[in-house]
């Protein structure tokens, strides 16, 4: 078996069981709040119209925006349950994506509820006056028995949406098999990308096909069938959450943004901090600006940040100062501000960086970012998803005027993807990633010095600041990885298929051998 898909399915317990415990307490939360909305909604116009512009509001914001958004909400509220009662929830993972998909699940569950009791014929209702039920006789022995069918094809409907919108939780730290997703996407493990949707593909036809029992049963008054369906679902729903009993609370939560580097260094320190005997688990793919807050908060422990990212970022500083000077302002105004500890930087910078393939740039007579200015409005920029919303575009903006024919946006696979094929002629790289030998690109050089230092530092959350075993496990990494031996790992993910835990050993390698290329 491929070395790759082999682990998928060792992951496939864990990353199935979270996302079936997500997947059905969002779809029955969302049921408990919807169906008892739309027989109100049912009987009045006004509450009618309010419920279901509301759902349909909901539908209308990108899904990804929706669990992001939820996170720094909760945080806020997290903050202020402490400070009045004395309670404090994680504002990561798990509960910004069970409200953000239980909101997403209502709108199909809300519309076929209302349209469904309001197709109810008016004889029936009649006969049922007449017979003198009460109007919550009428409801359940009358109205809802016609209304099932219709009812429970919206609940299939919000069960599909729940099940394909879980994998995007995997940003804001909750493990789905999103993580498939999006850890495959950018280390190009394509294998690790195909299980995640068919896994989750497969998920959505079994949670329908058990649903249209329901659906089946409640329509021929076969209440067995039904009732058997949704035995099943529970059943299913138990034995997938089996392999998350008993893991216990972790030691430590080591964080990691979404990209290779990311995964490869948090592979590193979860690895150290093993050896010690702790128990440590992984937040991997989290957004960019979602992981400071989360480690500030105490939601990881540790991770790995940029100083360039912390200074314009965080601290929302436009200087750009000495490194040494940087790297002391930042653990000072960090720890004043956040409690956040600066253990120290690892030895190497992913500096933000424009490059281009040699070939083009030589064509273009171009080897710095003065130069490219002249040539830009003939040229396509490609850029990370984020590039062009931060402010070292706004910095490299405003010292060269740098007004390009078409901006784009890809994710950081895609982009080096652009620019081979000639889909962009410039994209913001990164210095540490091992494409740009491989891929024989040269980085423009700044003479103006708006591009600030970007040291790797490793970062320790505030309950964890004074932590000596924690401290002892991760200080020997400070300063012990050059920029060759991370060049050598990313390539060994991004360029050769490798897994981060493969490559995490590379960086113990010789120091200075050069990354591999074609």
């Amino acid at each position: 078996m491929d070395e790759r898909l082999q682990a998928a399915w060792v992951l496939l317990p864990e990353y199935l069981g979270w996302h079936v415990v997500l997947s059905a307490s969002a779809l029955a939360l969302g049921f408990l709040i919807a169906a008892p909305l739309a027989v109100l909604a049912s009987r009045n116009r006004p509450v009618r119209t309010v419920a279901l512009g509301l759902a349909g509001l909901v539908q209308t914001i990108p899904s990804l925006a929706l669990l992001a958004l939820f996170f720094p909400l909760l945080v806020l509220l997290s903050s202020a349950s402490e400070a009045a009662l004395g309670l404090k929830f994680s504002a990561l993972g798990f509960l910004p994506s069970l409200l953000a998909l239980t909101l997403y699940s209502m709108l199909p569950i809300l519309r076929n509820g209302v349209a469904a009791l309001q197709g109810v014929g008016p004889g029936l209702r009649d006969a049922a006056f007449s017979l003198g039920l009460s109007p919550t006789q009428r409801l359940w022995l009358v109205e809802a028995p016609v209304a099932a069918p219709v009812f429970m094809a919206g609940v299939r409907t919000a069960a599909v949406w729940v099940v394909g919108t879980a994998t995007l939780a995997t940003p804001v730290g909750q493990t789905s098999l999103g993580n498939y997703i999006f850890t495959g996407l950018q280390t190009e493990n394509w294998v690790a990308v195909l299980f995640g949707c068919a896994a989750s593909a497969a998920l959505a036809l079994i949670a329908d096909g058990l649903l249209a029992l329901v659906e089946r049963g409640a329509a021929s008054g076969a209440w067995r069938l039904a009732g058997g369906a949704l035995a099943g679902l529970a059943v299913g729903t138990a034995l997938a959450a089996t392999p998350l009993l008993g893991k216990g609370e972790a030691t430590y939560v080591v964080g990691a943004k979404n990209f290779s580097e990311q995964f490869i260094l948090a592979e590193v320190m979860a690895d150290r901090l093993k050896r010690t005997g702790a128990k440590v688990r992984r937040s991997d793919g989290l957004g960019s600006a979602v992981a400071f807050r989360a480690l500030a908060s105490n939601e990881i422990d540790v991770y790995v940040d940029y100083s360039g990212t912390l200074w314009t970022n965080v601290l929302h500083r436009t200087d750009t100062p000495s490194r040494e000077v940087m790297l002391a302002e930042l653990g000072r105004e960090l720890e004043r501000r956040y409690g956040v500890r600066l253990l120290g930087p690892l030895g190497f910078e992913n500096a933000y960086a424009l490059a281009m393939t040699s070939a083009r740039a030589k064509a273009l007579g171009v080897s710095s970012i003065a130069d490219l200015a002249a040539r830009a409005p003939s040229l396509t920029m490609g850029g990370d998803v984020e590039f062009f919303s931060r402010s070292e575009w706004a910095a490299l903006d405003r010292a060269y005027g740098l007004q390009f024919r078409t901006k784009k946006s890809f994710q950081p696979t895609f982009m080096y993807r652009a620019l081979a094929s000639g889909d962009a002629d410039v994209i913001s790289a990164f210095s540490s990633d091992g494409r740009i030998a491989a891929d024989h690109l040269v980085i423009l050089a700044d003479p103006k010095h708006a591009i600030p230092p970007y040291d790797a530092v490793i970062l320790i959350a505030p309950r964890r600041a004074h932590d000596g075993k924690l401290e002892a496990a991760l200080k020997p990494l400070v300063g012990a990885i050059p920029v060759a031996a991370m060049q050598r790992a990313n390539y060994a993910v991004d360029g050769q298929g490798r897994t981060p835990a493969e490559a995490a050993k590379l960086l113990t390698a010789s120091p200075e051998t050069p990354p591999p290329t074609p």
